[in-house]
C-alpha cells in the first residue's frame, strides 16, 4: 500500500488550491505575510482553509507539519 508523501504541492492541494510550483510561488508572491501575522490568522485563507491549518498545527509533528512550516516561512519571507 503506497501512501502520498505530504509537501507543499500537496498541502495547496489539500488546501483547494493548485498545487504546482508556479502556482504556489505566485500564491506566495501574492500573499506576504508581515512578521506580527500568524499564518493561521492570515485574512485571506477561507474559514475551511484556517480551519484545517489550525487543526494540523495543534496535531503538531503530524503529517503536515513540515510542509505547513515551509508555507509559513515562505510567507513571511517576502514581507
Amino acid at each position: 500500500m503506497e501512501t502520498e508523501q505530504t509537501n507543499l504541492g500537496t498541502l495547496f492541494e489539500q488546501l483547494g488550491l493548485d498545487g504546482d510550483p508556479a502556482s504556489i510561488d505566485r500564491f506566495i508572491a501574492a500573499h506576504p505575510l508581515p512578521a506580527d501575522v500568524k499564518l493561521i490568522d492570515a485574512t485571506f485563507w477561507t474559514d475551511r482553509q484556517a480551519q484545517f491549518l489550525k487543526e494540523e498545527l495543534r496535531a503538531d509533528g503530524g503529517d503536515w507539519a513540515i510542509p505547513i512550516d515551509e508555507l509559513n516561512q515562505r510567507l513571511h519571507q517576502q514581507a
